[in-house]
């Protein structure tokens, strides 16, 4: 009987040490990261519900990461691609300005480069995301609901394609979790337990509007090549790939396929060329759009009739020499027009 009693607690008391170590480099670990870690504040303009209202000035928030001493910030391209003011703010309480400098928003990540480099520029360490395995644990450091620098733990549920209007023409490979991801956690990063980053927060799937174990991070593998090595190029708007039905109904030119302009930062690549963004919401079928604006049908003579033209146009233009002219066509209130401008980032 003491044998038994004995054994049984050397077995609890070795199934506990591991917990107990797990849990303090987990601590550890978070500690070290967690001045990396950034919160984005951003000012857009905003499409109001009702017709014939001027746009307004709207407050976004999402998360961030350092990943260089010199300023250099990821994060997801849904939080400021059509942002026209980016404050990042710092643990240290430091605030700075940011631009973006490098943008896929159908990978969803996106490059900001602060004003300055910060005053304590604790970096984060880009991992290898194909070294990761589903089953491993994970953990997210972001701002959901604007509760900066919170901590969620979990593990990678699955790989996936990417999914959308573009299917597999997508760049982007995501990493499906069950680590507790809400609103603001957008662009935050996904650690792995030795804290180098290995996702970069995207987007969840939810019935709630809230986390439900659904959640879904870009691959710092796929983040790496988009941002730091190809170095997309940001328009600074953002649209909707038509084609079909809807292509008819907006009465599109052969061969029936375009982007419809929603939204524009001030200042950006879009802006300077000359594109105009819609005015008025709609809903059509499932998808809620803004119309009025242009429906561009060819950029470099490429023309955006599916996910193939787009992928092409898109390279296209992030090869393009700084200061060589760019050409797009464009339709406009049902005329076909020319716009040209610098490829200057």
């Amino acid at each position: 009987m003491r044998s038994a009693t004995v054994a049984l607690l050397s077995t609890v008391l070795l199934g506990a040490a591991p917990a107990s170590a797990t849990a303090q480099s987990l601590s550890e670990t978070f500690k070290r990261v967690n001045p990396a870690v950034v919160v984005v504040h951003t000012e857009e303009k905003e499409i109001p519900n009702s017709p014939g209202m001027e746009p307004v000035s709207v407050a976004g928030l999402g998360s961030g990461v350092l990943v260089s001493p010199d300023g250099q910030v990821l994060t997801a391209a849904h939080v400021v691609q059509i942002a026209d003011v980016i404050v990042v703010e710092f643990l240290t309480g430091e605030f700075l300005q940011a631009r973006v400098v490098s943008s896929d928003p159908s990978a969803d990540v996106a490059l900001l480069q602060l004003e300055r480099a910060p005053k304590a520029p604790l970096t984060a360490r880009l991992g290898d995301s194909d070294a990761v395995q589903v089953g491993d644990e994970v953990f997210v450091v972001g701002a959901p609901l604007g509760i900066s620098h919170s901590l969620t733990v979990g593990h990678i549920s699955a790989r996936r394609d990417a999914a959308g209007p573009l299917g597999r023409m997508s760049p982007a490979e995501f990493f499906q979790t069950d680590a507790a991801i809400n609103p603001g956690d957008s662009g935050g990063p996904l650690f792995n337990m030795a804290g180098e980053v290995v996702g970069i927060v995207s987007h969840i799937l939810s019935t709630s509007g809230g986390s439900e174990g659904l959640g879904f991070a870009v691959t710092s593998n796929v983040t790496r090549r988009l941002l730091l090595e190809e170095k997309s190029f940001w328009s600074g708007m953002s649209s909707y790939l038509i084609s079909g039905d809807l292509a008819r109904v907006l009465n599109l030119p052969p061969p029936g396929a375009g982007l419809l302009v929603q939204r524009i930062a001030s200042g950006s690549p879009a802006d300077r060329i000359g594109l105009r963004a819609g005015t008025v919401r709609a809903t059509i079928g499932d998808d809620d759009l803004i119309l009025g604006g242009d429906i561009i049908l060819e950029v470099e003579g490429i023309p955006l009739a599916g996910p193939e033209g787009y992928v092409l146009a898109r390279r296209r233009v992030r090869d393009l020499p700084a200061g060589e002219i760019v050409t797009i066509t464009i339709l406009r209130a049902g005329m076909r027009l020319k716009l040209s401008g610098t490829a200057d980032r």
